[in-house]
């Protein structure tokens, strides 16, 4: 892995557009190659037999489901009675683009 120099610093910065502040320099060069650091080391694991995670975790759903059913269609009904416009069997609305 390449190492974190003034340099790579401004250009890491420039392509991020953020604005450095030059006497904060050195503390984000040591902050970043510490942190390419923990990645060389996750590097230099054996993960060979392990399984990936699709999810996080394989825990279920421990909440209840909800009791209360609400009636959608009553409202639906009531919302596309109320729409000023139709056109062949669909909603009108105004155009979006000009």
């Amino acid at each position: 892995m390449s190492e974190i120099n003034k340099k790579s610093l401004e250009h890491l910065a420039d392509l991020a557009r953020l604005e450095i502040n030059p006497k904060k320099e050195e503390k984000f060069i040591k902050d970043l190659q510490s942190i390419l650091g923990h990645f060389q080391e996750l590097q230099s694991l054996n993960t060979e037999n392990v399984l990936p995670m699709t999810g996080g975790t394989q825990m279920k759903n421990v909440f209840r489901e909800d009791d209360q059913k609400r009636d959608k269609t009553v409202e639906t009904r009531n919302v596309v009675d109320a729409f000023p416009e139709r056109e062949k069997g669909y909603l009108r609305i105004p155009p979006v683009f000009k």
